[in-house]
């Protein structure tokens, strides 16, 4: 064998024609000798987003050469920061007094962090009505989805004892000593447990870092094995993640009602297929006031159900009017123009740490060509799409690489 593949490089070698002779001779076949071993390539498809190669226009040196100079020291602060592993936990634990200018948002930023709106003014649907009156909460549904795009739930069917549970699941793994975490640690969003700090970490149009540590486990549609899941929050992830498959399952049915639409009508577009849960830990900051605990965004997912512990943070966009999501115990809140992701954001503070669990029903990180656009029933001369169709692949892709830059990604897909 080894000697056939000598014969063969040699005789190609003394055609001195190169690959180009073997295209000029109109080969169909690749010759052996250029053939890989077997399962070489199985890992074609990349696993990091593109978006994480620093790209720097030198054009910019002419107009800017502090400019220039200063998106390398950003790069390099970051990935200095980012090859510790231990995450902004990491920093609190080494006592910085200061947040590091990579966490600084841009002056004049923050102006407007006092809410205008009342926190009461927020929709709370009692979800314990719907066997009383179905239609009156389906009404609720639609009016806190057209006019909010946001809203939270009470009596939900979620035991407090397992809301009590994931919370502390999530604070322990994020506190737990830190080689166990590093094991965990991957900028590979494929894998089914991923922990890492800001997964836009080096997308230069991000506003800033975030404070904040993230770990994600996909649940759905197919869960890691339980020994795979981390010891610390084991059990509780897989008992909390099936309460959120039910009550997604009930929400979306009541979402399909309020459109008008048979109540399976969202399930049957695969809305429920995935399932990823994310657990953030938002440790105290020495300096809320310069820095986000997650930028101004919208969600890429179906729906977002989010837990949130009592220290609060959470703002939403009304009315081009920032908003306080006070905590209320034992509540969900629910994200999802008519019915459009609202923007929201999570501010840094000086208490902490800060834990919130999302629950994130997307097939975003599936292989998936279905094409979304307006549901065709709703549509008529009078009500006319808003936003172009587009695949899942081609959403998430420009998601991921735009990063949390403080603007709306469906947007792009305006009309």
């Amino acid at each position: 064998m080894e000697l056939d593949s000598y014969n063969e490089r040699k005789a190609f070698d003394e055609t001195k024609a190169g690959v180009k002779g073997l295209v000029d001779a109109h080969i169909t076949e690749v010759p052996h000798i250029f053939r890989l071993p077997q399962g070489t390539l199985s890992d074609k498809k990349p696993s990091v987003s593109a978006s994480a190669i620093p790209i720097i226009d030198l054009a910019d040196v002419h107009v800017s050469r502090e400019g220039i100079v200063k998106k390398l020291d950003s790069y390099n602060e970051r990935k200095a920061f980012d090859e510790t592993k231990a995450g902004v936990k990491g920093l609190v634990d080494a006592h910085i007094t200061e947040v590091p200018h990579i966490f600084r948002l841009p002056q004049g930023t923050l102006s407007d962090k006092k809410p205008s709106v009342s926190a009461s003014a927020i929709p709370i649907i009692d979800l314990a009505d719907v066997h009383v009156s179905r239609e009156g909460i389906v009404k609720k549904v639609k009016d806190a989805a057209e006019k909010w795009g946001f809203f939270q739930v009470i009596n939900h069917g979620v035991p407090l004892s397992v809301i009590e549970e994931i919370k502390g699941g999530v604070r322990k793994f994020h506190e737990q000593d830190l080689e166990v975490k590093k094991s965990y640690f991957t900028r590979d969003v494929t894998k089914s447990v991923v922990y890492n700090s800001n997964f836009d970490l080096y997308n230069p149009s991000s506003l800033c870092v975030n404070w904040r540590d993230s770990f994600v486990c996909c649940m759905a549609p197919d869960p890691p094995n339980p020994e795979e899941i981390p010891l610390a929050c084991r059990d509780a992830m897989i008992e909390y993640s099936k309460h959120v498959m039910t009550l997604g399952g009930f929400l979306f049915e009541l979402l399909s009602e309020s459109l008008g639409l048979h109540s399976e009508m969202l399930k049957s577009m695969d809305c429920m297929k995935g399932l990823n849960m994310i657990g953030h830990y938002y440790p105290p900051c020495p300096q809320p006031d310069l820095t986000f605990g997650t930028s101004q965004h919208s969600d890429s997912s179906f729906i977002t159900i989010l837990l949130q512990d009592q220290i609060g943070g959470l703002q939403i966009l009304h009315k081009d009017s920032w908003v306080d999501v006070s905590p209320l115990p034992g509540a969900l809140i629910i994200t999802n123009d008519k019915y459009k992701s609202v923007e929201h954001r999570v501010l840094a503070n000086r208490a902490g740490p800060r834990i919130s669990v999302a629950g994130f029903f997307s097939t975003n990180m599936l292989p998936n060509s279905t094409v979304y656009g307006p549901i065709k029933e709703l549509l008529s001369e009078e009500n006319p799409p808003k936003y172009t169709d587009f695949t899942l692949e081609e959403y998430t892709k420009g998601y991921i690489e735009k990063g949390l830059d403080g603007t709306s990604h469906l947007s792009k897909f305006k009309i």
